[in-house]
């Protein structure tokens, strides 16, 4: 048996083509069936106990040779409603559905920690946990669902990554505490009266109004929140109208709040929808206001981030290791650190590749699939050893 970093670009060529298939053949939130199978025939063919566990996802036990610790690691498998721009060989497959966030790249990084793992399992004081999640980007996602169907039973510990186009290519970036925000949605409908364009002082203009309530909820961010706390109020999404001269009825408006303190996101819930009614009825216009709540922030716990820390310092080196900043994205892993210790890392894919997350354009360097192999399975045999 060689050096994890030997038996990882060992296999490079295997991660390309697993992650290559992924990305040709991407399924949408809970409809992973496809993907599953793969990973299923992959986990079964390694000697890891596999079962159904939240709808499409799978939980793989690996049972190490000596009694100890039970340490999880997470992949998410879902795509996006994203319509693939690119020329290479391994474009999409599915019209209007693309791997758009890496979750490509996360399966077969986890896959490839599997293998390495499973070659040591002898000599392992403990278990492995193995979660392959559908629906981390579609809320409620497949975490908490994960979770019901005993995702965690018996798990000590949590750790995942996520590819992360902002950073270099390579580099491991680590946050202790909250590290990505509080995502939530929110949808608001402007009632007006329409009417003729060039009579608008017969209507109740709904577009005009709409305006207003856009810039106004900006407000909210620069004059009722603190300056030290990070607030994110982002509209998205605007509809209204079908013809050139005519006022319509409604506009309707979606879009997400970001935050991390829960004070914070209460205080910025209310005075959203105070600002959408009151901008609304400045016009004669009403409004009709949905709030749903997100994912909550996601908490690494400190001693879960030196951990990871150690392990990539030796797996990749000391330079290899940033400190970063939160990241106003949300994901569903939050679910998981919320019931058992653990931590999210970042590693960057980004050199090379300018187009950010969920862009039709989206891609990853894939030279950084062995390191995220090496650093998850250094991870897992570091938390084992914590017995």
């Amino acid at each position: 048996m060689g050096t994890l970093a030997a038996e990882a670009e060992a296999m490079a060529g295997t991660l390309v083509e697993w992650r290559r298939d992924f990305h040709r053949y991407p399924e949408l939130a809970f409809a992973e069936e496809r993907t599953a199978a793969v990973v299923r025939a992959f986990l079964e063919s390694a000697g890891i106990e596999v079962r159904a566990c939240g709808g499409t996802g799978l939980r793989g036990v690996l049972r190490g040779g000596r009694p100890g610790r039970t340490v999880a690691l997470r992949a998410d498998m879902d795509a996006l409603p994203v319509d693939e721009v690119a020329d290479h060989g391994y474009r999409s497959q599915n019209s209007g559905v693309m791997h758009a966030c890496g979750h490509d790249g996360h399966m077969a990084i986890v896959m490839g920690a599997a293998r390495l793992l499973a070659a040591r399992r002898e000599a392992m004081a403990g278990n492995v946990v193995f979660l392959f999640q559908p629906a981390e980007e579609s809320p409620p996602g497949g975490a908490a669902r994960m979770i019901a169907e005993g995702a965690l039973d018996g798990v000590d510990a949590i750790f995942g990554l996520h590819l992360w186009q902002p950073l270099p290519s390579g580099v491991v970036g680590l946050h202790a505490g909250a590290t990505m925000a509080q995502a939530d949605n929110f949808e608001v409908t402007v009632r007006g009266r329409s009417g003729h364009a060039s009579q608008p002082n017969l209507t109740v203009d709904p577009v005009v109004a709409a305006a207003e309530v856009v810039i106004a909820a900006q407000t909210i961010v620069s004059r009722f929140t603190s300056p030290l706390e990070p607030v994110v109020v982002s509209f998205t999404t605007v509809h209204g109208g079908r013809v050139h001269n005519i006022i319509p009825d409604e506009v309707t408006m979606t879009g997400t709040v970001r935050t991390f303190d829960p004070a914070t996101q209460l205080a910025v819930k209310r005075r959203l929808e105070e600002v959408c009614e009151a901008t609304c009825r400045l016009f004669g216009a009403s409004a009709a206001f949905t709030y749903i709540d997100g994912y909550p922030p996601l908490v690494n716990d400190p001693g879960s981030v030196d951990l990871v820390r150690r392990a990539a310092v030796r797996e990749l080196g000391a330079a290899a290791v940033q400190d970063i900043a939160p990241v106003m994205g949300g994901e569903d892993f939050a679910y998981y650190l919320q019931r058992v210790p653990g931590a999210f890392a970042l590693l960057g894919i980004g050199d090379g590749h300018p187009h950010p997350h969920h862009s039709a354009r989206f891609d990853i360097d894939e030279r950084v699939l062995p390191l995220g192999v090496r650093l998850l399975a250094a991870v897992a045999l570091e938390a084992l050893e914590l017995a």
